[in-house]
C-alpha cells in the first residue's frame, strides 16, 4: 500500500478563477476528477450544498481519508470514470473537470507516470487493465509509432518505436528509466528551457493506457446529460488537443461553428445546449505561475447549460486524434 506521506501535496490549478467564474455557488456539484480533493473542498467551502466526488484512482480516496469526514453527508465519494458521470448524478448544478495528472501520481515513482523518477512502467490511473509496459512490449511497431505520433505529436515516432522493438527483443522494457533512455537516444539533446526529450512519448503512452481522449469525449456528453438547465460546466485542460476538444464541443453544442463550406446546404442544428461564458480560455495569472509552475499550460473554459435536450457529438467533430482503424 502506498503511503500518503511519500507524496508531495497537490496544488489545485486555476482554483481561484474557477470559484470566481461559478460563483455564487449553491446546490449539488460533481467533481469528476477528485484527485487530492482541492476543487471538491473549495466548492464545499464556498457554498455548494453537496459534492459528488469521482475518481478512477483508488489511492485518491485513501489519501483523503483524514479529512473527508469533516464534510459529513455533504460529500459523496465514487470510484469510477467521469465518462459515466451521468450515472452518478442528475439535475446537477455544476460539473468540474481537471484533466491534468495530479502531483501525487507524478511524484510516486511506483505509478510509472514520470520519466524523472525511475519506477515500474505502469501509468494506469485505475491501477488495473493493460499498462504502458504491455504496450511497448507487445504492440506492433507501427501501432506504437501511431500512438506516439497521434497522441504525443512526436515527429520521431517511427524512430522511437523501432528503438523500442529492438530493445524488447533483447529484454522487456519494464521501467520508466529505461524507456526514457531509449527515447533520449533517438532525439537531440534538449536545449536549456526545452522540455525533456521523453515528454511527448510519455504523454502519448499515458493517454493510450487510460483512453484519455475517449474519456473526455464521453465525459463532455455525459455532463450535458447530467446538468440541469442553468447548471455550469467548468473544464481545465493542459495541452492543445484537450483544449481543442473542449472548445469544439462547446462550439458545437452552443450553436456555433457555422458551415464549413458556404456552397454546401445549410445544416439544421440542434437547439443550443450550452451558453459559453468565457469565449477566450482563462489561464493562470502571474501569482499562480509563481506559486505553481505546473499551471503554465492550463486553460479553463466555462459554459452554462440551457434547457435544450441533450444531444450527441461525433468524436471526429471534436478534433480528437484517432488511431489507425478508429472512426
Amino acid at each position: 500500500m502506498m503511503s500518503a506521506a511519500t507524496v508531495t501535496p497537490h496544488i489545485p490549478v486555476l482554483l481561484r478563477p474557477i470559484i470566481k467564474a461559478v460563483s455564487p455557488l449553491s446546490g449539488v456539484w460533481l467533481d469528476g476528477t477528485f484527485g487530492a480533493g482541492g476543487y471538491t473542498r473549495a466548492l464545499l467551502d464556498n457554498g455548494a450544498e453537496k459534492v459528488i466526488a469521482v475518481d478512477r484512482d483508488p489511492l485518491t480516496f485513501e489519501m483523503a481519508a483524514p479529512w473527508v469526514g469533516n464534510y459529513g453527508d455533504r460529500l459523496e465519494l465514487v470510484q469510477g470514470t467521469f465518462s459515466r458521470l451521468d450515472e452518478y448524478g442528475s439535475d446537477l448544478d455544476g460539473v468540474v473537470l481537471d484533466l491534468g495528472v495530479s502531483s501525487m501520481q507524478l511524484d510516486l515513482a511506483e505509478r510509472g507516470f514520470s520519466f524523472m523518477k525511475d519506477g515500474p512502467l505502469d501509468m494506469r490511473m485505475s491501477q488495473d487493465g493493460p499498462s504502458a509496459a504491455d504496450i511497448v512490449n507487445t504492440y506492433a511497431e507501427e501501432d506504437i509509432a501511431d500512438i506516439l505520433f497521434r497522441y504525443g505529436e512526436e515527429r520521431a515516432s517511427r524512430r522511437i518505436a523501432a528503438a523500442f522493438v529492438r530493445a524488447r527483443n533483447e529484454a522487456p522494457i519494464t521501467t520508466t528509466g529505461k524507456l526514457a533512455r531509449l527515447v533520449e537516444g533517438c532525439l537531440p539533446r534538449a536545449k536549456k528551457g526545452q522540455s525533456h526529450p521523453a515528454t511527448r512519448s510519455f504523454q502519448a503512452l499515458r493517454i493510450a493506457v487510460n483512453d484519455e481522449y475517449g474519456e473526455l469525449a464521453q465525459g463532455l456528453m455525459a455532463a450535458e446529460r447530467a446538468l440541469r438547465a442553468g447548471g455550469l460546466l467548468a473544464v481545465v485542460t493542459f495541452h492543445s488537443v484537450e483544449d481543442r476538444m473542449v472548445k469544439r464541443f462547446l462550439q458545437a453544442r452552443s450553436g456555433g461553428g457555422g458551415n464549413a463550406n458556404r456552397y454546401a446546404p445549410v445544416v439544421e442544428r440542434d437547439k443550443p445546449a450550452f451558453d459559453i461564458i468565457n469565449r477566450k480560455a482563462i489561464g493562470p495569472d502571474d501569482q499562480e505561475l509563481d506559486e505553481n509552475p505546473r499551471s503554465r499550460s492550463a486553460k479553463l473554459r466555462v459554459a452554462r447549460r440551457t434547457d435544450a435536450p441533450a444531444g450527441v457529438v461525433d468524436r471526429s467533430d471534436l478534433g480528437m486524434p484517432l488511431l489507425k482503424g478508429e472512426s
